[in-house]
């Protein structure tokens, strides 16, 4: 028991010097980023730390495998240059029972990071997602989906306007049950439209079975208000542009993801990408595992053994390997080339089972 909490402790330990370096390269860079980015802004250099602050944080969680491969290649390192492997095996202490404590340890870390440092991130990119674009000019065009249905907001030179859907198609182009209020730039709203089906077309939406109500002083909108077979309101949005004003997945809490999309999918939208990334979120406590047995399966051995630096780069040719692995499936998966499990565990499941098999075949004891 207490060899095995050491060796938790010394996985730890390095994984925090790792990750503390890894923080501190990443701020210096996105310091320099975000000069380049707004350097027109002259947002001096308090702002521009904020930036880079927010902005680190989403980039750490992201290389968390890849970190969690290095501190483990350190920690074996370390325990071979100092005999304690040796010492270990002496005593009757397997290579599998030795693993024990610092898999555990990275399981223990992908489940803190889930629960935890997800959030986190999402918090401090959505910040910085709305920092940058204040800085920039100010994002016109927003778009959320609540229990109420569809909401957008569009920009132009008649005012802001707000529309309201309680349904879409999957492609974002058609809403049902439909709603348009124009507000004046001075004042309040100007406008309503409602209608039975709207289309966005290019440069316009061509909105079916409308009515209009027009608001001035002293007026009954009522008594003025026209219906419309089709009529139509300018606009600068796309398809695309509505699409991605979800913005990522990783920009939503993985304890609201369930939630957000169901909601999508009561809208008409499809949460395929979103479903990718909370399988991949819950399978990255096991990829943090997956990577501490590899980094064992290729330097867990004595340092007299020589090939040192080969057996190193070899355990960090096989990390990003895993790395890129898993980027890839996820693409395959939020494109629907294979199912959403298959995207998000495969894998994880592959590379432990691979590393497992290195490490038994090497194990002498």
């Amino acid at each position: 028991m207490i060899l095995s909490l050491y060796l938790a402790r010394r996985f730890l330990t390095m994984f925090l010097m790792v990750f503390g370096g890894f923080f501190a390269v990443l701020f210096l860079i996105e310091m320099v980023e975000q000069v380049r980015r707004f350097a027109s802004a002259d947002l001096g250099f308090g702002r521009t730390a904020e930036l880079a602050l927010l902005n680190v944080p989403a980039t750490l969680y992201r290389i968390l495998p890849l970190i969690a491969i290095l501190s483990a290649i350190g920690l074996f390192l370390a325990l071979a240059r100092s005999s304690e492997l040796v010492v270990i095996r002496a005593a009757g202490r397997s290579a599998l029972r030795m693993l024990i404590s610092p898999i555990l340890a990275a399981l223990a870390l992908g489940a803190l990071a889930v629960a935890v440092l997800n959030p986190v991130v999402a918090g401090t990119s959505k910040r910085y997602d709305e920092l940058s674009s204040r800085y920039r000019l100010g994002a016109d065009n927003v778009m959320s989906v609540t229990g109420e249905g569809i909401w957008l907001r569009q920009g132009g030179d008649q005012g802001q306007t707000v529309i309201h859907a309680e349904r879409t198609d999957g492609d974002g182009t058609t809403f049902q049950t439909v709603s348009f209020i124009t507000f004046a730039p001075e004042s309040g709203p100007v406008s309503r439209i409602d209608g039975g089906e709207a289309t966005l077309e290019s440069g316009s939406w061509a909105i079916r079975d409308a009515k209009e109500w027009r608001f001035a002083a002293g007026a009954n909108p009522e008594r003025g208000s026209v219906r419309h077979d089709l009529i139509r309101i300018a606009s600068d949005l796309t398809p695309d542009q509505i699409r991605d004003s979800f913005g990522t997945p990783s920009s939503i809490p993985i304890w609201q993801l369930p939630a957000f999309i169901a909601g999508l999918e009561n809208a008409g939208f499809s949460a395929r990408r979103h479903n990718v990334w909370l399988q991949m979120e819950l399978a990255l406590p096991l990829l943090m595992a997956a990577m501490v047995l590899v980094a064992a399966g290729f330097t867990m051995r004595h340092a007299r053994s020589g090939r040192t630096g080969t057996m190193v780069l070899l355990a960090v040719v096989a990390g990003f390997a895993i790395f890129l692995l898993r980027n890839f499936a996820q693409v395959l998966g939020e494109n629907g080339q294979i199912p959403v499990i298959a995207a998000a565990w495969s894998p994880p499941v592959a590379a432990l089972l691979l590393a497992l098999t290195l490490v038994l075949h090497l194990e002498d004891g």
